[in-house]
């Protein structure tokens, strides 16, 4: 599996909500600013987010953007699924719970992919925003 760029710019998008609005909402611009992504390629990243509930928007002179739950509540998983979509590394009917697959019974490598999926989907669901906020801010000495 490969995370592009909508992955990683949206996870760094989302650690800076997660650490510049506690007080205020943020900005599209100020958060590109700080990033390095272009306001343009940000609002679509944002759209994805608030779609899938993870950001709101407020309107107003002071209005902006800022995290629509905890930042403890909300895993990179959820940040990776709302921009990547499905995090399976491989298609295979037999990972898929709806899905029929007619070699599944005698399928010796679907183990291999579920061992993969699971450790992903492991790995990325016990990451919270909340540990990347505290990485960045120890990063800036705050």
């Amino acid at each position: 599996m490969k995370i592009t760029s909508k992955g990683r710019y949206g996870l760094r998008a989302m650690v800076d909500l997660a650490v510049n609005s506690e007080t205020e909402p943020v900005s599209i611009h100020s958060i590109g600013e700080r990033q390095d992504i272009s306001d343009g390629y940000l609002e679509q990243l944002i759209a994805k987010l608030k779609r899938a509930g993870l950001v709101e928007s407020i309107r107003g002179a002071a209005g902006g953007y800022r995290l629509a739950r905890s930042a403890e509540e909300i895993s990179v998983g959820d940040i990776l699924r709302a921009l990547e979509g499905n995090l399976t590394p491989i298609e295979c009917p037999a990972l898929e719970a709806e899905s029929e697959c007619v070699k599944e019974s005698s399928c010796v490598t679907k183990v291999v992919w579920k061992r993969i999926d699971d450790a992903l989907k492991d790995a990325v669901d016990n990451i919270s925003l909340q540990e990347l906020k505290q990485l960045e801010l120890a990063n800036e000495g705050r």
